[in-house]
């Protein structure tokens, strides 16, 4: 006699399945005709950024306020040793980058970035996630910078004497009300005003990131220019008087004020000669940043004893205490330039990933809307602006700056993750066996795994024989890569050094994953479920891979006009 299946059951493992087969789905690319078609369309984004838009756009999503702080304030435990941290994070930096630049050349025709890459490298599911991941990082990130802008603000009105003290803090310095809640006026009104220039056409929002980004530099360099005339050689000595451990913390410190190099392959969509250009913007923005960096971490170290250097404006305490009030003030010009630009690319950067989302069903379609003419995504643009309005006006976001970077720290190491995989995963022609396939993808987690592990052995001062052990096991991970892997020459820009490059890209990403605060550990899992729960809802079942309006495009080999 048979025994009939619970329906219940039956159900349950049909909703699973469909729930897993959504999930492993990812992006095909497109035919040479299907590429055609969407060209001749008027639906998409404006082509209107040039080479130096794009190392502008660059290096105003990196240079920020910062410049004038974080130098100084990791100079005070490494010394002058500074000067290296700032050039480990560099090199660190510019290997993520050319992973970045591969991947933004390799598919310039539409907006995306790292949630792109991957859900043509992996799948859609994790795509997702990594969106997610991103996306809060970028919602906390522009709170934070608008409050920051708006307290500079104020400081500067307060030069005049008319202001000063006259100023409640509610309206830019942050009222607080309990713990969590800080009353914030200036912010969200900033905010609001960038949105509307963003809202105008990348056009018109590229020409006030050009003229502060601009500005800024500018102002930088004719800082560290005085600063030279007062350095004191002697100041130099001891280099590292902390020793390597305090400069390779610094290192992990500072890897964050050289992000922002994202941003560029974000607006792929709207760069003029995109498989060319974009890899040009990722890695020349990227070196500039460098190369003022280390010309301030110079001078600063060089004016002042690093264990007399202030905590809150350490760059214009230094100058002040030289004579030179006028540089303290074009520092104050510059931060707020700085901050300005920052916020204003972070803006435009989100409205982006919401529009690849959509337009990929993985969002509702409103934030898949074009204006018309202004070919801007307004519906993105406002809804990002409204969301960092509400956050910078009512939160006191340095309760939530714990959590952040987990974002950055996941995007780019899947990024590097997609270049290894891209390259030996043939979606055209499906060349790579699944079992193959596997074994590469598990080889790319050990190493992920190992740099965490790595990250938390010395964290927690582990004996040195587990850093040899868990560095070991991510070699033997990448020598598997090398040896079990076929891997095709890449079209456009290619990233040296694969899969050797991207590997190390992995392991000290999440080595610098291991140092952040338990809370964002927790961000990071917590979030993961709660969108895995939105996409089972949600993404799942109105995510349509297979659009033609919405395949991505892989480039071939450009030829010279």
């Amino acid at each position: 006699m048979r025994i009939a299946s619970h329906p219940s059951s039956s159900s349950s493992s049909s909703g699973w399945s469909h729930f897993w087969s959504s999930a492993r789905r990812s992006k095909r690319l497109a035919t040479p005709a299907e590429k055609a078609y969407r060209d001749s369309t008027e639906l998409g984004l404006s082509r209107r950024l040039g080479v130096i838009d794009l190392i502008l756009l660059g290096i105003g999503a990196s240079i920020g306020a910062g410049i004038f702080v974080v130098t100084g304030t990791v100079a005070r435990d490494a010394g002058p040793g500074v000067t290296i941290s700032f050039m480990l994070a560099g090199a660190s930096c510019v290997i993520n980058a050319l992973c970045y630049a591969e991947l933004a050349s390799r598919f310039p025709a539409v907006v995306g970035g790292a949630y792109l890459y991957t859900y043509t490298a992996f799948n859609e599911l994790t795509a997702f996630l990594v969106f997610a991941q991103l996306m809060l990082d970028y919602h906390i990130g522009a709170a934070s910078i608008a409050r920051s802008l708006a307290s500079y603000l104020i400081n500067i009105l307060e030069l005049f004497p008319v202001f000063k003290d006259n100023i409640p803090n509610w309206i830019g310095h942050g009222e607080s009300i309990g713990d969590v809640l800080s009353i914030n006026i200036l912010a969200p009104i900033l905010l609001i005003l960038l949105t509307l220039v963003l809202c105008l056409g990348v056009h018109e929002s590229s020409i006030m990131n050009c003229i502060m980004t601009v500005t800024k530099v500018i102002i930088v360099i004719i800082v560290i220019f005085a600063g030279a005339f007062e350095v004191d050689v002697s100041n130099w000595s001891p280099f590292a008087p902390n020793g390597l451990q305090s400069i390779l913390t610094g290192a992990t410190v500072v890897f964050f004020a050289y992000v922002g190099f994202d941003a560029v392959a974000n607006s792929a969509e709207e760069a003029k000669r995109p498989q060319r250009d974009l890899p040009i913007g990722i890695i020349g923005s990227l070196l500039v940043c460098i190369a003022l960096y280390i010309g301030v971490c110079l001078v600063i170290t060089g004016m002042v004893p690093y264990n007399l250097l202030g905590e809150d404006a350490p760059l214009a305490e230094a100058f002040t205490s030289k004579g030179l009030k006028f540089v303290s003030v074009l520092i104050s010009i510059g931060a707020v330039a700085g901050l300005t630009t920052t916020l204003l690319v972070g803006l435009y950067v989100q409205s982006r990933l919401y529009l690849g989302l959509a337009r990929d069903g993985l969002l509702p379609s409103i934030f898949a809307k074009v204006h018309s003419t202004r070919h801007t995504p307004i519906h993105s643009q406002i809804w990002v602006g409204l969301v960092a309005s509400v956050l910078g006006g009512l939160m006191d976001v340095r309760v939530l700056s714990h959590i952040l970077s987990v974002g950055t720290l996941t995007g780019y190491s899947v990024v590097s993750a997609c270049v290894v995989v891209l390259r030996w995963k043939d979606k055209t022609s499906s060349q790579v066996s699944s079992s193959a396939e596997r074994e590469g993808v598990i080889c790319l987690i050990a190493v992920a795994l190992c740099g965490f592990a790595t990250g938390l052995l010395y964290r927690y001062d582990a004996s040195f024989i587990f850093l040899i052990l868990t560095i070991v096991i991510a070699v033997g991970a990448s020598v598997a890569l090398i040896f079990r892997q076929v891997y095709a020459d890449a079209p456009g820009f290619s990233c040296p050094g694969v899969p050797i490059l991207p590997n190390i890209c992995i392991f000290f990403n999440m080595f610098l994953f291991a140092q952040l605060h338990e809370e964002a550990w927790v961000r990071f899992v917590v979030l993961c479920i709660v969108m895995i729960g939105v996409y089972a809802i949600y993404g799942q079942h109105h995510a349509n891979p297979s659009a033609e309006d919405n395949l991505y495009i892989e480039a071939p080999v450009e030829e010279d006009p």
